[in-house]
């Protein structure tokens, strides 16, 4: 990808982010519920009306929504996204101390997922219309269609109460609590991606170089594993940049069945409470989180595929 391209593509971006940012503090702007309100109560105060209008003033809500809309927006650019109205930290704080456990949950379910799908997917596709590719594909289908919280929920009644490996009630971040939740998500992902690296293979194995290759004497084992695997890597790696930015936004669900100190369980405590400049720091974050990934997926695309370089 050139510069012109990557200048292009990170022009875009800061114009997709201010779209965002703008619609999102509209959103919350036009929301029911006093922000100055809601602070007050979380903090134990009784907000009577004087209380309510200092309050107001303090926060910058008595003035016209612009102009609010541009105190944040400089706040933003400089660092400063605010801070949590019921919680009483800097966003930006709060969004960082979430961030982490959520990274960790994501590379170990990504990692997890990749160990099973990349396998089962060339095992299901070499061994097409036999045995084993109906087993794989009979499990691929059970893992899509069953919900993340019934897997959970599962996963937890088993391991958590009968057994007690794990503890219920959750809370920490360590690597023995990290286990089942990371599970759980692997799960549906490993499905989805076993169908995409068998349908991949399956697309390399019907190409004419496999042909010339094995009227050539080539051994299968060596074609599988020096031609076909190369070429299928692209749609998987499309693939891990999309489940890597979904899962960085936060599974909501998971992480509230097992009480993961995450951004997903942060996001709906925050919507809970209308934490507005919680909320709205989110958002911007997860739209951010998005379009790098993306941009980091379209830039390793020359690496895998130089015909992609000569296109471009």
């Amino acid at each position: 990808m050139s510069k012109k391209l990557v200048g292009n593509r990170l022009l875009q971006i800061l114009i997709v982010l201010f779209g965002i940012s703008f619609l999102t503090f509209g959103l919350t702007y036009l929301s029911p519920g006093d922000p100055a309100e809601i602070m007050l109560t979380a903090c134990g105060n009784v907000p009577t009306p004087e209380l309510l209008e200092k309050t107001r003033a303090e926060l910058g809500l008595d003035k016209p929504f612009l102009m609010q809309y541009g105190n944040w927006l400089k706040g933003v650019l400089t660092g400063n996204m605010g801070q949590s109205y019921s919680m009483k930290v800097p966003v930006v704080e709060k969004l960082s101390s979430c961030f982490w456990p959520t990274l960790k949950l994501a590379l170990a379910s990504l990692v997890i997922t990749v160990l099973v799908s990349v396998p089962l997917g060339i095992l299901s596709a070499v061994r097409r219309n036999k045995w084993p590719d109906y087993l794989v594909r009979g499990l691929t289908f059970l893992g899509v269609s069953v919900p993340n919280f019934w897997i959970g929920l599962i996963l937890l009644s088993i391991f958590g109460v009968r057994l007690r490996w794990v503890s219920v009630s959750g809370g920490s971040t360590d690597f023995k609590a990290m286990i089942l939740p990371a599970v759980t998500l692997a799960i549906a992902m490993s499905a989805k991606y076993t169908r995409q690296v068998r349908h991949a293979v399956l697309e390399e194995l019907n190409q004419e170089y496999v042909t010339g290759a094995r009227m050539r004497g080539i051994k299968e084992r060596d074609i599988l594993w020096k031609h076909v695997l190369p070429n299928a890597t692209l749609p998987l790696v499309t693939l891990l940049g999309l489940s890597l930015g979904s899962l960085l936004g936060g599974t909501a669900v998971v992480e509230i069945i097992y009480n993961w100190p995450g951004l997903g369980s942060m996001a709906v405590k925050a919507i809970s409470c209308r934490d507005y400049p919680l909320v709205q720091g989110y958002v911007l974050w997860i739209a951010l989180l998005y379009m790098g990934i993306n941009l980091i997926v379209d830039l390793s695309y020359n690496h895998l595929d130089p015909r992609l370089k000569e296109e471009r």
